[in-house]
């Protein structure tokens, strides 16, 4: 390499002439061994940074995947039903006894004393009718009956006459026989003829429309002149009469809660047209069977009357004292149908799902009143997924973990 070469190279030369001025060559491979050290370095930095941001960007996977994996589900605890231990139900008041009053002699109306509204007594005449066709067979059946008796009159005198022949031997004994089978014969003709007048007689008091009970007239269907046909399968009633004083209430409950009624029990009736009065009845039969229609138990109330305040036909409400235990309420949303029936995901402490059978008291559309299967205190999960299972983990939202049903 010449002396211009090296110039340019900023090689120095040597003072004597001897050539470029090299450095040692321990000094050489000092420097390549920091340079390679520094490049290894260097390489194993980039390798650790590598491995670090693997490490953390798996993390970060698995991390995404747990919390991608969790359920997050709203919660509500339930509360229990207001006013536990009355039930209101609507009910009908009827009169303790109610009677349509039938005419049991056919004729003509002559006269009616009472209309709708009267208040009247036992016995109290109600209408007159005009029999002239019964009065008429009463007359012939009284003179049928006084021709009985003359005849029967004869056939004594003759019987006896005929016995005292017979003791001095003046007839056979069965001239006397036959005296005797008609005079038999003329008591049972008067027998028969004093039953007929008997009949008419009775028929023809029915003409005199009478109250059979105490109560108030609810209905007139008849007026003067009207012709009454007792004998017609289409004879109307003359009158309606209701005994207001105790009066009947009919309810029908339902079926769910049949068995938490009693024969004795206390109920408080309502009527909308008297506002702020309430009436105190005691049940006093139940029936014996389930209405298959309705699914329904039938229930008579006693309720005393004595101001004459309600009236017969009346809708009422009724309060059954005791006919309700108290419930759980949860939302419909939160129900689960499966196989195995009815359920209900309950979250425990640790965030576990149990899926509880539960008895459905009774469904009131947007809510559920629960029986059995839940406590007050329990986590209900409202619109559970179908995929969800017990032993599932969730994660309750904490904005609703604190909140009861509203």
């Amino acid at each position: 390499m010449t002396e211009e070469s090296h110039a340019s190279l900023a090689i120095p030369h040597r003072d004597d002439g001897g050539g470029p001025m090299l450095p040692p060559r321990d000094r050489v491979w000092r420097r390549a061994k920091i340079a390679l050290v520094v490049v290894l370095v260097l390489l194993a930095l980039g390798a650790l940074r590598t491995v670090v941001a693997n490490v953390l960007n798996r993390r970060a996977v698995d991390n995404a995947t747990a919390q991608n994996a969790k359920q997050y589900v709203n919660v509500v605890t339930p509360k229990t039903t207001s006013g536990a231990g009355d039930m209101l139900l609507p009910g009908t008041l009827r009169g303790f006894v109610e009677s349509p009053i039938y005419a049991r002699a056919t004729g003509y109306l002559l006269h009616w004393y009472v209309d709708i509204g009267a208040r009247v007594k036992r016995g109290q005449l109600l209408a007159d009718l005009d029999t002239p066709e019964i009065d008429q067979e009463l007359a012939q059946a009284i003179a049928q009956r006084e021709q009985a008796s003359a005849s029967l009159a004869l056939a004594k005198t003759t019987l006896a006459r005929w016995s005292q022949l017979r003791q001095r031997d003046a007839v056979s004994q069965q001239e006397l026989d036959d005296r005797q089978g008609t005079y038999n014969q003329d008591v049972a003709n008067l027998a028969a003829a004093d039953a007929n007048v008997k009949r008419l007689q009775q028929l023809e008091s029915f003409k005199r429309i009478v109250a059979p009970f105490d109560g108030v007239i609810t209905q007139r269907n008849v007026d003067i002149g009207d012709l009454i046909d007792a004998g017609s399968g289409t004879s109307r009633a003359l009158f309606a009469l209701a005994q207001v004083n105790p009066l009947r209430v009919y309810v029908q409950l339902p079926q769910a809660y049949s068995e938490n009624v009693k024969v004795g029990m206390p109920v408080a009736v309502t009527q909308a047209e008297l506002p702020g009065q309430s009436f105190r009845g005691t049940i006093t039969h139940v029936s014996g069977a389930i209405d298959v229609p309705t699914r329904s138990l039938q229930v008579e109330v006693t309720l005393p009357n004595p101001d004459n305040k309600l009236r017969p036909g009346a809708y009422v409400q009724v309060a059954v004292s005791g006919a309700l235990r108290s419930h759980l309420l949860v939302p419909g949303n939160a129900l689960l149908f499966r196989a195995e029936g009815p359920r209900l995901a309950v979250v425990d402490n640790n965030g576990v799902v149990h899926l509880r059978p539960v008895s459905i008291a009774q469904d009131l559309g947007q809510e559920l009143e629960i029986d059995s299967g839940i406590e007050a205190t329990d986590k209900i999960i409202v619109n559970p997924s179908d995929s969800i299972a017990d032993g599932d983990h969730v994660q309750v939202m904490q904005r609703n973990a604190d909140k009861g049903l509203s």
